[in-house]
């Protein structure tokens, strides 16, 4: 059993001490070392107190939306961090917006970037293509399941694997006659994102599967 640190006696020593345990709970997930997240006992080792003491952290953190814990127990960042900078969401857009440009224009089709917030999908950037008189529409803001579409399916591909570069296609899960293939964002701490395109033709897998996956390897070359 783990052993915990001994309780700070006054009240300002240990509401410092939670935030510390709190802070170092954000650290260690953040490292890029557990890329799938962790779970209560890999966290209760790693700062060396008990199992109760880390499910009261995550339960804290989990009210801000810093962490989030998913269907198999573990514990990973959450959207929370980035809103709390005014800055991180428009900087993660502005990074993206070339890539999606180019994507958009070299396959002729509307690109997009989407993240997760509160178990959703959520395009925070879009580039309709620059020359094309017939694309699909897909507004900034839109929001849909993880499980229905190619951008959030991405991103469930991404937790399953964390070090993979890897695609997938779905056919008219989100508008009717629409194509879509995305890749997940990999390797970027505390980011669930994953580029994308949108076409009402068929995409050729062979193309366009490498040009969205270099899309997001650049992405987060771009950011980290």
């Amino acid at each position: 059993m783990a052993q915990e640190h001994p309780a700070t006696s006054d009240v300002g020593g240990e509401t410092s001490q939670t935030m510390d345990r709190g802070l170092e709970v954000l650290d260690l997930l953040a490292s890029g070392d557990h890329p799938l997240g962790m779970t209560v006992t890999e966290l209760s080792a790693a700062l060396g107190v008990g199992r109760p003491v880390v499910y009261r952290l995550v339960a804290s953190l989990m009210r801000h939306d810093f962490v989030v814990r998913r269907d198999d127990g573990r514990i990973r960042l959450g959207l929370g961090l980035m809103r709390m900078s005014a800055s991180v969401l428009p900087l993660l857009r502005d990074t993206a917006l070339p890539i999606l440009r180019r994507l958009a224009d070299d396959l002729q089709a509307t690109a997009h970037l989407a993240v997760v917030d509160r178990g959703d999908a959520v395009a925070l950037a879009v580039v309709e293509p620059s020359r094309s008189d017939l694309h699909v529409s897909y507004r900034v803001g839109a929001r849909h399941p993880l499980d229905a579409g190619a951008a959030g399916r991405a991103i469930l591909l991404g937790r399953e694997s964390a070090s993979d570069a890897t695609f997938v296609t779905t056919d008219g899960e989100l508008q009717a006659g629409a194509h879509g293939l995305a890749a997940p964002v990999l390797a970027v701490p505390g980011l669930e994102a994953s580029i994308g395109v949108v076409s009402l033709r068929v995409l050729d897998g062979d193309v366009a599967g490498p040009a969205v996956v270099r899309a997001a390897e650049e992405l987060a070359t771009d950011l980290t």
